[in-house]
């Protein structure tokens, strides 16, 4: 990407890097599971009396499952992004004060995007205004195109966003069928994503899973942080050089 704009690319697309947000990019110090029982308590008219469980799922699968854990019928999914997207941004000045981007995030996602040929955007669970919104409260969202990345309404399952995010790649950024794809997340659902749509993954230790879990799930390069800006571009350039 150049410094004129996002999506604005000087050579052919070599890579796409697709990255999740929470846990990987930043700590939301239990923010998202407020946002999630604010939109809940919208359409249901109670507070929820369980959290939404989230291990890397998407919003539709998250707010579906706490409906039904609840015993409440699930709203059309339109009257559910729309509760989410106000609780995100009521949400944002507690995300603020309460979270922080994670060590070496910020140096990472500068890194990437000073390559023109590399695009580099989002794939997560988030709906795309809760995703800007988390991104933007630590200036992270400058250094990613995010028209093109695959957010939680898309589809149901994490699994299917991968080529949600490749598909609108290559239509939108001229990226060649052939361009290696690799997903960077903090869960074994990011890395099951990941090999699912035969992608490469970079997992990083900074949620609630183990280095351990990580590589049990099927990662081949798991890494504890993002802090190790070096060894982190060296992966990437591996797999844009094939």
């Amino acid at each position: 990407m150049n410094d004129e704009a996002p999506g604005i690319y000087a050579n052919e697309v070599s890579l796409i890097i697709l990255w999740d947000i929470d846990h990987t990019l930043i700590e939301n110090a239990g923010v998202s599971k407020e946002i999630y029982a604010a939109a809940f308590h919208t359409l249901a008219g109670v507070a929820p009396s369980h959290p939404a469980v989230t291990e890397g799922r998407t919003d539709r699968l998250i707010m579906r499952d706490l409906f039904h854990r609840h015993g409440k019928p699930e709203p059309a999914w339109p009257l559910i992004e729309e509760a989410l997207a106000r609780a995100g941004k009521d949400a944002r000045e507690d995300l603020v004060k309460r979270g922080w981007p994670l060590p070496g995030a910020s140096a990472a996602l500068t890194a990437v995007a000073a390559r023109t040929n590399w695009v580099s955007s989002v794939l997560t669970g988030n709906i795309a205004a809760n995703a800007q919104v988390k991104l933007s409260a630590f200036g992270l969202d400058r250094w990613l195109d995010m028209s093109v990345g695959a957010y939680g309404a898309d589809a149901l399952q994490r699994t299917d966003l991968v080529e949600i995010a490749r598909t609108r790649i290559r239509r939108d950024r001229g990226a060649p069928p052939n361009a290696p794809l690799v997903l960077i997340g903090d869960t074994p659902r990011d890395v099951e994503a990941a090999l699912a749509a035969r992608a490469e993954v970079i997992a990083v230790a900074t949620g609630t899973d183990s280095e351990q879990d990580l590589m049990a799930a099927g990662a081949n390069h798991v890494l504890p942080s993002l802090a190790n800006t070096e060894r982190f571009l060296t992966l990437l350039s591996a797999f844009a050089s094939g």
